[in-house]
């Protein structure tokens, strides 16, 4: 039997906990014959209301621009050895007053060891769900809207052949207030949202 793809989900609480996209993600890919998957990273699957292959790297509270400044990204790639990533990082970013650029300088580095880790890495990108404005304030809004500006225009200029980034907008059509538990967090529509959007992305880099 061929081996199995690799495939890293790789953020905060909107990944790890609990992250359901990921089991309908899952499912969708058994359920169109894509088998030869496996989800990997040292957290493990919360209950989505059916078994799956529910290993991630989705740390909650966690930032961008602390796991580069904790160089915590490397040990992880080293224990799990990916092909492909699937990242949804940086809303506790924009929470903490980081600027885009300090983002932006954060992603540059966790995709340069992910190519470190594997040359041939495929990497799935998502701009980042919104945030309630009437639960976060405006300014935090704005300046999630603002950061996946940036990340649009990053991520062509990063892109490889060999090591391609393809970006899923995860933002457009999510509604927070009916697709989300808090102004946040996605619901269980926000979820089958995200798994419906990453899925044609995830199929392509697993064939």
């Amino acid at each position: 039997a061929a081996a199995k793809v690799k495939i890293m989900p790789f953020g905060a609480s909107i990944v790890g906990a609990p992250g359901c996209w990921r089991a309908l993600l899952w499912k969708k890919l058994q359920d169109s014959g894509t088998t030869n998957t496996d989800f990997v990273g040292s957290q493990k699957a919360p209950d989505c209301g059916f078994p799956y292959d529910g290993d991630n790297e989705g740390h909650a509270g966690f930032l961008a621009t602390n796991i580069v400044a904790d160089n915590q990204l490397p040990g992880w790639l080293s224990a799990q050895k990916p092909d492909v990533i699937i990242m949804h990082l940086g809303t506790n970013d924009v929470l903490n007053h980081k600027t885009s650029d300090e983002v932006i300088d954060a992603y540059d580095t966790l995709v340069d060891q992910m190519r470190k880790s594997k040359g041939g890495m495929k990497i799935i990108i998502s701009q980042l769900l919104p945030l309630s404005a009437t639960k976060f304030g405006n300014s935090a809004s704005q300046s999630l809207i603002d950061l996946n500006t940036a990340i649009r225009a990053w991520a062509p200029g990063k892109s490889t052949d060999a090591s391609p980034i393809t970006l899923v907008d995860n933002f457009t059509g999510f509604n927070v207030t009916t697709d989300t538990v808090d102004g946040e967090h996605p619901n269980d529509k926000g979820n089958q949202k995200m798994a419906d959007k990453f899925f044609d992305p995830l199929v392509g880099a697993v064939r």
